[in-house]
């Protein structure tokens, strides 16, 4: 087996023994490196029918954001946020937008309500499944 490969395979042992994520090692001929590729998060088991979720939000006011991205309360970072709290909402009323790879995409409210709390900071990661708005 060649040299070269067998570094390799022992540069990728030693990664998996003391759990790294990448290895690089440089001398003045030559370099390698090795990542591992990042896990891709699973999508959580969907136990429940979409209608069941809807009315399961709808009962107890909660808002959770559909992806992971980044949220933000308004369209532009010198715009009026979409919602304030106390504010009355309408089931299809934009309340914030989470970008997800580029694209940003509008949040709306399942029912008609008043915003009871904002749950989330403007500008924060959000994660599949996170509680965003309380409406009541």
């Amino acid at each position: 087996m060649d040299t070269s490969i067998r570094n390799i395979r022992a540069l990728a042992k030693l990664m998996a023994e003391n759990s790294l994520s990448a290895i690089e090692i440089k001398d003045d001929l030559k370099a390698i490196r090795i990542e591992r590729a990042a896990a891709v998060p699973s999508m959580p088991p969907q136990e429940t029918s979409a209608q069941q979720d809807s009315q399961l939000r709808i009962e107890t006011g909660a808002v959770p954001s559909p992806m992971v991205g980044i949220f933000y309360r308004a369209s532009s970072p010198d715009a009026k946020p979409f919602v304030e709290v106390g504010a009355s909402v309408k089931k299809g009323d934009v309340l914030c937008i989470i970008e997800a790879m580029k694209l940003l995409n509008e949040i709306t409210a399942d029912c008609d309500g008043t915003v009871e709390k904002i749950c989330v900071e403007d500008g924060a990661m959000v994660e599949y499944g996170q509680i965003l708005f309380i409406i009541r």
